[in-house]
């Protein structure tokens, strides 16, 4: 498809599609979320966060939980990072929740506390990319800006029977001027011009069986007028999956768990977990000059992420006699975060890998992987 027929697409669309949206969104929309009906930058832009790759069932009870414990920027900037992310711990996507901490930080160091009003302004923000921003100023300041999440992609794609492949950045740019030609003309609207995009990609403009006969802008759809919208929209780039394989050392001395804290960039970065080895004789190597008799074997875990697919090999022992006073550091006193231990010195063979001992009664205080919580438990 040409640029003008693009372009003569969407004029057609222009009259008709804004107001359909908008009078199908106030009256059959999603308006009890507990991040709607507020203008608060500090919620939504939390939301927004929380809902990237992440369903709106899981994200519910965790924006409770961090709302109650983070009630405002202030709090959130103010927290340790440790205990950002054990409010996090279980939702995935780890380098939300540091960038998040970032932000807060960001808005309060540079913007005194309060959110910029722009989307422009927005971006610049640790964490927030541009349809983020769009959001976040569109639903709290009423700017007139385009959001172009997956969803919308979808619904759009589908509206204009776009047929540009958006694994191409020049078309992704191609199909954002056609959102932002889309637009309703006031300001007012936005909130609810926003929020319904937002709703007909989550619920009739589903990926695989879209529900085109509730559709309320189905009369307009050209994917749906050419018989099959699901061929929108148009994204060749697959991601070749990968698998990892490693072994995780359960190590326990008088009712504690030996774990150690992950560099902050990478996979699972900033969190708490489980001596992890490359092979199991790497693992039986340390067992053995650890002096643990055995080992129990557990059942493996297997832990789906975004490129790859990991399996971890866990392993059960206890550690007899004195603990090696060479590498523990004590374990916190329950408080609102643990502290980080400070920098061992490199261990032994004969001691565990620097880390500390936690006591089952503290685990709830720091940030563990899903899998880890659920092996734990």
């Amino acid at each position: 498809m040409t640029d003008e027929e693009l372009q003569t697409r969407v004029q057609a669309l222009r009259g008709d599609f804004a107001p359909l949206l908008l009078a199908w969104q106030r009256q059959d929309g999603r308006h009890d979320l507990p991040w709607q009906n507020t203008r608060d930058p500090y919620r939504v832009w939390l939301s927004e966060i929380m809902l990237q790759q992440t369903q709106v069932t899981t994200v519910l009870g965790y924006y409770k939980r961090f709302l109650e414990r983070f009630p405002d920027v202030a709090a959130l900037a103010a927290a340790p990072q440790d205990e950002v992310m054990a409010a996090w711990a279980g939702l995935g996507y780890y380098s939300r929740a540091r960038n998040l901490h970032k932000c807060a930080q960001t808005v309060m160091e540079r913007h005194g506390g309060a959110f910029p009003r722009t989307a422009a302004e927005l971006a610049e923000l640790p964490g927030i990319g541009r349809s983020t921003a769009s959001a976040i100023s569109s639903f709290c300041f009423g700017e007139r800006v385009a959001i172009l999440d997956g969803n919308v992609k979808r619904v759009l794609g589908r509206l204009l029977a776009f047929d540009g492949d958006l694994a191409q950045l020049s078309q992704e740019k191609r199909l954002w001027r056609q959102a932002e030609a889309l637009l309703p003309a006031s300001e007012s609207d936005m909130p609810a011009y926003t929020q319904g995009l937002m709703d007909l990609g989550a619920s009739h403009c589903s990926p695989r069986q879209p529900q085109c006969l509730l559709c309320p802008v189905s009369g307009l759809c050209h994917g749906r007028a050419q018989g099959d919208p699901t061929l929108y929209p148009i994204k060749t780039r697959k991601l070749k999956r990968g698998q990892r394989e490693n072994w995780w050392l359960w190590l326990e001395h008088e009712g504690r768990i030996w774990l150690q804290q992950r560099p902050s960039e990478g996979l699972w970065g900033g969190l708490w977990t489980l001596p992890m080895y490359d092979s199991e004789d790497a693992l039986d190597a340390h067992r053995q000059a650890l002096g643990v008799a055995e080992l129990e074997t557990l059942p493996r875990v297997q832990h789906a992420l975004t490129h790859f697919d990991w399996v971890l090999h866990p392993r059960r022992g206890v550690l007899t006699g004195p603990a090696p006073e060479a590498v523990v550091v004590p374990v916190p006193a329950p408080a609102s975060a643990p502290v980080p231990a400070p920098a061992p010195a490199p261990a032994p063979a004969s001691s565990p890998p620097a880390g500390q001992w936690v006591a089952r009664e503290n685990l709830s205080q720091y940030a563990l992987p899903a899998p880890l919580k659920k092996l734990l438990d």
